[in-house]
Formats: structure tokens, sequence, C-alpha cells
């Protein structure tokens, strides 16, 4: 496995597979790999016979007041789990690599960057996408691998790619939760012993409001009282935001529920910001 830390090596390299007819796939990522990340990888794998995994703590999708310095790092680890899994390059470029002096450009969607998540973290959004471009560019995979547990995240980059006409497919991967339920993140690891048990209250109120669901409940107001009412049973957990939004495009679903949709939730322990999310549709979609 290679580790490459500069870009124009990284496309030399890629040149190379490229004129050997490999079909190239990317996971972008920013390290502190858990299992979570290996789904992502192994459906790489799967489809791709060169997969490309990055590596890069992204300064310009986090706020002033955020955890960019306590973002857990350790890049040998990661890449010990990466050669496990047979993957073929790890790109783990410096910030002055991907953000030279004097660089001003930003990639940014006008309207979902602004809801949601992006509400409670201004310019993230904007962040995340102006470095998923540059990695496409810089990679130009066929394919492009993300975590439905970023769900407004995939949702953005899927309206990137298509408006700026980027020639790659974006694949989506199911959530992968740990025994207790609780999605597997980065994050999980900042989580003292207390706050990761408290954790678990997440996947629980996203499960009462699936069940009431499955039991006919169609009401969004009903449904978000009952997912706070479950949150509300664990004095860690500060609700950040509840929402019911429509899976396809997140536009707000008032009233009642019938289309698919997708509950986000944006909880606070300690200082962790967590996210999880889960999805309804009707029987005959």
């Amino acid at each position: 496995m290679l580790i490459i830390k500069n870009i124009v090596d990284l496309r030399a390299y890629l040149a190379k597979k490229r004129n050997n007819g490999s079909k190239v796939g990317l996971v972008p990522t920013m390290g502190a790999l858990h299992e979570g990340h290996m789904t992502l990888v192994r459906a790489a794998k799967a489809t791709c016979n060169c997969v490309v995994v990055s590596i890069f703590v992204n300064p310009k999708q986090f706020g002033p007041r955020e955890d960019f310095d306590a973002y857990p790092r350790d890049l040998a680890k990661d890449c010990q789990l990466l050669k496990d899994e047979n993957v073929d390059c790890v790109f783990a470029p410096s910030a002055a690599e991907m953000w030279p002096a004097g660089n001003e450009t930003y990639v940014d969607t006008a309207s979902l960057s602004k809801i949601l998540m992006g509400r409670l973290r201004p310019g993230h959004f904007r962040g995340v996408t102006t470095v998923v471009a540059k990695l496409f560019n810089i990679v130009q995979p066929e394919l492009a691998f993300f975590g439905e547990k970023d769900f407004q995240q995939v949702a953005i980059i899927r309206r990137m790619v298509a408006d700026l006409a980027f020639p790659v497919r974006i694949i989506s991967v199911p959530i992968l939760r740990e025994k207790d339920g609780v999605a597997a993140s980065s994050r999980n690891a900042l989580l003292s012993i207390q706050q990761r048990a408290a954790a678990v209250i997440l996947p629980q109120s996203l499960e009462a409001a699936r069940a009431a669901f499955e039991s006919g409940e169609r009401s969004v107001s009903n449904i978000i009282k009952l997912i706070r009412a479950v949150l509300k049973r664990e004095p860690l957990a500060k609700i950040d935001a509840i929402d019911i939004r429509d899976s396809t495009n997140l536009e707000v679903v008032r009233g009642k529920i019938d289309r698919p949709v997708v509950i986000l939730l944006t909880v606070t322990i300690g200082t962790v910001r967590l996210i999880d999310q889960c999805q309804f549709y009707e029987e005959n979609e």
C-alpha cells in the first residue's frame, strides 16, 4: 500500500493505474478510522480495482469554537487498518498541500448547506464541498463512497456533483452501528465512559419513533414529541435539533408523513455533538 502526501505524485500514480485499465474509487475521510469507515472501504473494493482513501482533517469545515485541534488523529494506526483491507493507496496531504497560501476559492451549495446542521454550524458545509470538490479534481474517481450517517452531507455532495457535472457516481453506504446501537463515529472516541453510555439514547429515540410509525402513527408533531421525550430521559443529552425531512430533497415535512422521510437527530453529550438518522417508507413504496 502506497502512502502519498502530495498531489503531483498521486496524479502520476493514478495515471499509471488508469493506463492499465483500473477503475478508481475514492473514500474521503478525516482519519480516526473505525469499522464504519471499513464498510466504505469494502464497498469500494467490491466495485473498484484501485481504491484511494484520503485522510485529511480539513480545517475549512471547522468553526472558530469547534474541536479542530481535539479531533482524533493517528495516521499510523489508520494506515495499518487500511493495509489490512488491501487498500491500494492512502492520500494523506498536509494542510499546506491542500490549502496553499493565497487560496481563496470555495464551492458552496446555496440552500442545502444553510439548513439543519448547516444552521448549527455556519460555513461547515462550504468547507466540506470545497474539499470534496478538490479531492474529486485531484483523484478523478469513477465512484466515491460516503456514509449515510451524514445524510445531509451526502445530499449536498450529490447536489454539487449534479450542478457541476462531476463525472463521478456517489455511492452511499448504510450506517454501521455498534453493539448497543450507537452509530459508529470518530467522535465517539471523544466521549468519556459515562458519556459513551449516555449516547445510546440517540438510537433508542429513533427506535421508539420507528415503532410508533410501524404502529400507524403519521403525525410529524407527535413523532417529534415522542423522540424529544425519550431523549430527555438522559440528563447528559442536550437536544440541538430534531427534524423530519423529505428524504429526497430535505424539504420540511409538515402535518402527516405521506412520503419517504428521514429523521435527523443532532444531540450534544458533554462537548461532543453527535448525529444520527433513520428513514421511514410506506410499505407500498
